[in-house]
């Protein structure tokens, strides 16, 4: 072509399972351009020939109008040689499986508008289809095997498509062009049905025998029955969330204790009925992802909407909108049996991974769940739905999986060896970094559990080797939880010795708090260089000197810290124990505190029998598996216990969940908070005691007053609140640093965390928290990949 510019364009980031290859064909068509575009393994690749300023437009078309699910990264633009053997128009080729694998994939996606237009007309040959997608939504990550992302490196590869499905994807003006899912009844996957004193398994292989399972599962599910659903990224088990009987059992089989169970609802006015939803949450409520948001409960909802056990009187619920087509038939066909919402909570036994196998599911399950509703298609990663609250228009993760995994997280540091950080125990991810153009990325695996088993340790090495494997990731060093029992820190230990790689062990709150400041930097919201005000609340942490930490207030930066100050120590008796007896750890602090014989302390003294006091008192008084903490969490679940708001603890954090559904219950208390004391120790360089005394000494006095148990849950969070504040300000007046970092498991308490941001942020301090990593420990892997990145960048940092 005469006066042409020939170039290659290489694009890299989020460019694989979201339409670009058509997108790419569609933008070099309409500006006039000859060439061709191929998936690699590191991104995107177009050689292109056009005049020079249809190039120029061409390019800024690309970043422009990217499809939604994209994200690009970077463009790259070099001139190349023509290629004199080059036909006439642009084409798509073969992609190219040699090379490294840097680019990113895709997370699901939900069901798009268009296919859902198409799922419920009765003229469209999907009518009905329960995996319809196009190249705007469907199955992603979980469905693939390798890299380059294309149907014979996905699960999809068992089903070939049929003619009519071929050239769908062979058009470049349809919507399905190179949408690798493609299927329909004919050629694609089908659902399948197992019922308990049922024969053999039924197949869904056309519409009518599609249709008449879906109608089975809703019927069973209207008579009272649990069914176990598979879904992208692994099992639901499934029951109307109106039938207090039928959640009650499912509860008892699944062995769930009192944790509140997410709920599905298939439209935002369904959900508007049942809670408050400002515009931030109907946003992500109805986005892509569909996760599961935590929502106001609205005081108007009617009683007979959810059955009392789904959440047990908490203020929130956890609800999401459906995400696949599947879900979308089932939701509308239960709504025909005048069943409005479902709950959809993970396919597992508990503490065990969530299951993604039918075959396996049918045998692990079966006690659980009455019928299984399961698919051909197979699962290739494990992936539980995310869960997100909205703080002040912007979303807090609480679980990070379906939806946001695997998108890598940036780091600050630019050249820094490849860390593998095994994380922590509880809600445990791992993360693995990796340099590309200059930064370093950071891949956060979903939502794993907690490791405290060889089920899911075999889960974590699953996606361990799923990321090394898909993304072309050879780690060079070693993180993980300074702890010395935590199953993933012991295997850390083990390869270190085997490979001799080097290994940084983080302290469990610095890794809390080095997560806000990696994300905070990276925002540019705060300078590397400066320290922080980290304030770390949790349930449980290793602390430097034995005791178990979890009140901690740290002079941070990404390489070291200072512990500056801490909740007073008081013994837990009985140590994990007293995390499912809260009248343990009230005991516990009565002790420590001098308040045993306070009248106040009666209520709970005679909840516990004579042999229970004796012993316990025994293991305090004599330090036996009685260890130290500063624990915020624990502080609260004495505080829970001492008002018989919740003794004994089903799930992780029960006892301080409850005091705060308490709380929101009061009416804004008008104490002024109790201003606990700040010691300073006899040693100048031991950090500051914040004494919780003043608390206990307020609520024993409330209690024999008989004030409401709600109004002192209330009080409890106001006076944690201002203690938090009065310390950060006083290691403020101290260090001169204005800027104060927030994490920890306490702070996925809304009242605790508005309460203090607002004192804060009125005593003219910044206040940083997380937006994409949580801020329990499934934030603890991107921390430790952070320090050890960090310490890795510059070896001789001295912590501050």
């Amino acid at each position: 072509m005469s006066g042409s510019r020939h170039v290659h364009i290489h694009v890299t980031g989020i460019v694989q399972g979201v339409g670009m290859r058509p997108f790419v064909y569609r933008e070099a068509t309409a500006h006039g351009i000859f060439g061709s575009v191929l998936n690699a393994g590191d991104g995107v690749h177009i050689d292109a020939e056009a005049a020079p300023d249809d190039i120029d437009a061409f390019v800024r078309d690309l970043a422009a109008h990217a499809p939604a699910a994209a994200r690009i990264e970077h463009i790259e633009v070099r001139d190349a040689d023509p290629d004199t053997d080059a036909s006439p128009g642009f084409r798509i080729i073969a992609s190219d499986g040699t090379g490294r694998r840097t680019t990113l994939v895709s997370p699901d996606i939900a069901t798009c508008d268009d296919c859902l237009r198409e799922l419920f007309d009765p003229a469209d040959r999907r009518f009905h289809y329960p995996f319809i997608n196009c190249t705007n939504c469907g199955p992603r990550f979980t469905i693939i095997k390798s890299l380059p992302y294309d149907r014979p490196a996905t699960s999809m590869s068992d089903f070939p498509m049929c003619p009519a499905c071929a050239h769908e994807y062979a058009d470049p003006g349809d919507r399905r062009f190179h949408a690798q899912p493609d299927a329909c009844f004919a050629c694609g996957p089908h659902i399948t049905w197992r019922e308990h004193d049922a024969e053999g398994i039924l197949h869904g292989r056309d519409l009518r025998l599609s249709d008449a399972i879906i109608v089975r599962c809703c019927e069973l599910i209207a008579a009272g029955g649990i069914v176990a659903i598979k879904g992208l990224g692994g099992f639901h088990l499934c029951c109307n969330a109106a039938d207090e009987q039928a959640v009650t059992e499912l509860r008892r089989r699944k062995r769930r204790g009192n944790k509140p169970l997410a709920i599905m609802v298939a439209t935002l006015e369904e959900a508007r009925g049942l809670c408050e939803i400002d515009d931030a949450e109907a946003q992500i409520l109805t986005g892509t992802v569909r996760p599961i948001v935590l929502l106001r409960r609205r005081a108007s909802c009617p009683p007979d909407a959810l059955a009392p056990s789904v959440a047990h009187g908490l203020p929130e619920l956890g609800v999401m909108l459906p995400y696949t087509p599947l879900q979308h038939l089932l939701l509308a066909a239960a709504a025909h049996m005048g069943i409005r919402s479902l709950v959809m909570t993970s396919g597992n036994i508990s503490a065990e991974p969530i299951e993604t196998d039918d075959e396996t599911a049918w045998e692990r399950l079966g006690d659980i769940a009455d019928a299984l509703l399961g698919n051909d298609r197979a699962i290739l990663s494990r992936y539980d739905d995310s869960v997100v609250r909205v703080w002040r228009g912007r979303i807090l993760p609480v679980r990070r999986a379906r939806g946001f995994a695997p998108n890598p997280l940036p780091l600050p540091d630019k050249d820094a060896l490849s860390v593998l950080a095994c994380g922590s125990e509880q809600k445990a991810t791992l993360a693995i970094t990796r340099a590309a153009d200059g930064n370093v990325q950071c891949f956060v695996s979903q939502h794993i559990g907690d490791v405290e088993n060889a089920s899911t340790l075999s889960a974590w090495h699953d996606a361990r080797h799923r990321f090394e494997r898909l993304f072309d990731l050879s780690p060079q060093a070693l993180a993980c939880d300074a702890h010395p029992t935590y199953l993933t820190s012991q295997w850390a230990r083990g390869e270190r010795e085997r490979t001799k790689a080097p290994l940084i062990e983080v302290q469990h709150h610095h890794a809390h708090i080095a997560s806000v400041i990696a994300e905070a930097v990276c925002t540019g919201a705060h300078d590397a260089a400066e320290p922080v005000i980290g304030v770390a609340f949790d349930g449980t942490g290793a602390g430097d000197d034995g005791a178990v930490w979890g009140g901690e207030f740290l002079v941070a930066t990404l390489t070291g810290y200072t512990r500056a100050a801490h909740i007073s120590y008081w013994r837990l008796p009985g140590a994990a124990a007293s995390i499912r007896d809260a009248r343990r750890c009230a005991l516990g602090l009565l002790t420590a505190t001098g308040m045993l014989a306070h009248p106040g302390a009666a209520p709970l003294l005679a909840r516990l029998s004579e042999r229970e006091r004796s012993v316990t008192d025994t293991m305090i008084a004599r330090a036996i598996n009685s260890p130290l903490t500063s624990s915020a969490g624990r502080l609260l679940d004495a505080c829970a216990a001492l008002l018989c708001i919740c003794d004994t603890a089903t799930y992780d954090g029960e006892p301080a969940i409850m005091l705060e559904a308490a709380a929101h219950a009061a009416a804004a208390c008008g104490d002024v908070p109790v201003r606990l004391a700040l010691r300073r120790p006899d040693d100048a360089a031991a950090p500051l005691a914040l004494d919780p005394t003043p608390l206990v000494e307020r609520l024993l006095d409330g209690i024999a007053r008989k004030e409401t148990a709600g109004a002192l849950a209330r009080l409890v969070h106001e006076s944690l609140a201002q203690a938090i504040c009065d310390t950060v300000h006083e290691i403020s007046r101290a260090t001169g640093i204005r800027t104060a970092a927030l994490s920890g498991g306490v702070f996925m308490n809304r009242l605790v965390l508005e309460r203090t941001a607002q004192l804060l942020e009125r005593a003219g301090m910044t206040v940083l928290v997380p937006h994409t990593v949580p801020m329990n420990d499934g934030c603890i892997a991107y921390g430790q990949a952070a320090v050890a990145s960090a310490r890795l960048a510059a070896p001789r940092a001295r912590a501050v």
